[in-house]
């Protein structure tokens, strides 16, 4: 298997390479699968389970399914004590990955060897060639991408830890990446690689603006950092059109990579650009902003899955629905797992394939089929029997599975926490809608509400808004057990984004959007409310503009990643982000009864 050493556009040997991979799925699977016991196969953590046997049925018989609290310990010995990577990899571990810790807890390190690079680059070269099946004239501009990295740490044993995004754009792979057409930047690498998302953003959005009518597409890696990107703009667009105006750059960008990468582009005074800039960034509406700014602009790139899909809106009103929102690829900090081979799918509609060469797949089996989740069988740190596990030929089409992957960088058995609906297959390769992170978000009592019941259910209640041209920015929810009983609270941050086709009586307006998103709640809660008394009524609290950009900053000071941050669905009791979204709450509005519940 050919992988990438650096980014470049592999046209038609790229689209070939998905056909080779999918059509022998279950033949890539298992070989690779040899491939990870030969080499790690002697390591202590293989040797406890296997006793020195490298073959595949005796891995699945007697190798535990793992969560990171077994994988821990031996994370723990290499990173602190600096004992040798052979506790779990045959190669040398060369960093540790650290997870956003934002969409699940507290950071998580994972093991990162050199090759692994080469496996990112590998699937980043295959994305162009896929979009370029459906849209041309790709290669007759460049891509505005909103790319940053972290400030990045050292174990007490010296590995570098950072995020698997910085430890991307810090490689060759992509710092010596080949300069085609297809991978043409509007960003300079000096402003990408800035340590100050500040620095880093203002440079991005000038350079950006700069290059206005050669940019094809708008992205970012998440939906929330494209928004970011909008909110920066409306606070700086004057400053920035100075800038242009002048053909001088703010004294404010001190870092030297930004100011002189930056500088290079600000080659002469260019007060027309700066007034066509300035007269856009004027108009009472931002309403399409995106494509009157970026005008060429034929799709916006970005995750817009998963608990992504609360951002759908707001880059509709930005782009006036006139652009695509492509999600192209599905990774994780623990393995870049699949594409999307149909990226102008309705963000609703996106299948992932995953690719056989990037880990070995096995899925857990979670009990649901035809659009219902019925249960979550296994709870997090709950042993799995090892025969429950399913490979990646025989999993369902319809049914719900969680996803379980082995590494060559020492993960084995590993749960990812991921929940993956079967939508199909390519050739042998399976396709999976990504529905949610396993965790639950709340619970009072008997109750468990998931990631993506509680999306469904604001997605409900928050067209209650729409007739009075309010918009709901961003949300987040925390279950409040200082009262009896205790009760689910809401944080919602709300917009007016056009002038009110009607005139809004807040109080009761609320009071709708609480109870729509009760009755949309399952079985349980509604009857934990109804019949038991067990939880009291939901609590919507409406904070303040610009609240979940601080808490975003208060996340990201905390060890997150703007490219990886996703706004936690769920917030802990007794934290920092909790006491920061409660001092800016406006107004708070309860249910005004109990939701329908029929035994």
């Amino acid at each position: 298997m050919h992988y990438g050493k650096k980014l470049e556009y592999k046209g038609e040997e790229a689209l070939k390479e998905i056909e080779k991979l999918t059509a022998k799925a279950d033949e890539v699977q298992n070989n690779l699968l040899r491939d990870i016991l030969i080499r790690n196969g002697e390591t202590e953590y293989l040797r406890k389970y296997l006793r020195g046997s490298k073959d595949v049925s005796d891995f699945k018989r007697c190798v535990p399914v793992s969560t990171y609290k077994n994988i821990y310990p031996y994370i723990q010995r290499i990173a602190i004590s600096g004992e040798d990577s052979s506790l779990i990899s045959g190669h040398p571990i060369t960093e540790m990955l650290c997870s956003s810790g934002t969409s699940a807890g507290e950071p998580k390190l994972m093991p990162s060897i050199a090759e692994d690079l080469d496996r990112r680059t590998f699937l980043y070269n295959l994305i162009m060639p896929i979009m370029n099946q459906y849209i041309c004239g790709l290669d007759e501009g460049k891509a505005m991408y909103f790319y940053f990295v972290k400030a990045e740490m050292s174990t007490p044993s010296g590995l570098p830890t950072r995020t698997v995004l910085t430890s991307y754009y810090k490689s060759k792979h992509f710092k010596c990446r080949t300069r085609d057409p297809y991978n043409d930047f509007t960003s300079p690498d000096p402003a990408i690689l800035c340590n100050d998302s500040n620095q880093s953003m203002y440079c991005q959005l000038l350079a950006g603006l700069i290059h206005r009518h050669q940019v094809l597409r708008l992205g970012a890696v998440f939906a929330s950092a494209l928004l970011r990107a909008i909110s920066f703009l409306e606070r700086n667009w004057f400053q920035l059109c100075n800038d242009i105006r002048s053909g001088r750059l703010d004294l404010t960008i001190t870092d030297p990579g930004c100011r002189s990468s930056t500088l290079s582009l600000l080659t002469s005074p260019n007060p027309t650009l700066a007034d066509e800039i300035e007269e856009i960034c004027s108009r009472p509406s931002w309403k399409g902003i995106l494509c009157q700014l970026w005008p060429r602009a034929k799709y916006i790139e970005a995750v817009v899955t998963g608990s992504m899909a609360q951002y759908i809106p707001s880059l509709e009103y930005y782009s006036a629905g006139k652009l695509p929102l492509v999600g192209t690829m599905y990774a994780s900090s623990e393995c870049y797992l699949g594409v999307n081979l149909k990226p102008l799918s309705n963000p609703a509609d996106v299948s992932f394939t995953l690719l056989p060469n990037m880990c070995y797949f096995e899925f857990l089996p979670l009990g649901g089929e035809n659009g219902t989740l019925l249960s979550m069988e296994f709870d997090e740190e709950e042993e799995v029997p090892n025969d429950k596990l399913v490979d990646l030929g025989h999993v369902r089409v319809g049914h719900y599975y969680e996803l379980v992957v082995t590494t060559f960088a020492g993960l084995n058995r590993y749960r990812i926490g991921d929940v993956l609906q079967v939508t199909g297959f390519y050739n042998r390769a399976p396709q999976f809608r990504f529905v949610c992170r396993r965790n639950v978000v709340l619970s009072i009592d008997n109750d468990k509400t998931n990631e993506e019941d509680l999306h469904k259910s604001v997605t409900i209640a928050k067209k209650l808004l729409e007739p009075y041209s309010a918009l709901l920015v961003e949300y987040t929810s925390y279950a409040d057990t200082s009262t009896v009983p205790g009760h689910y609270v809401l944080y919602w941050e709300i917009q007016i984004v056009d002038s009110p086709a009607l005139p809004i009586d807040h109080q009761k307006v609320l009071e709708e959007c609480c109870i729509a998103v009760e009755e949309q709640l399952d079985y349980v809660y509604r009857r934990c409310r109804s019949h038991d008394k067990s939880v009291g009524p939901l609590e919507i609290r409406v904070v303040e503009p610009g609240t979940f950009e601080t808490l975003m900053d208060l996340l990201v000071s905390q060890g997150g990643s703007i490219n990886q941050y996703k706004t936690p669905r769920g917030i802990k009791s007794n934290n920092a982000a909790l006491m920061l979204l409660d001092s800016h709450v406006k107004d708070s509005f309860f249910s005004p009864r109990d939701p329908k519940w029929i035994p």
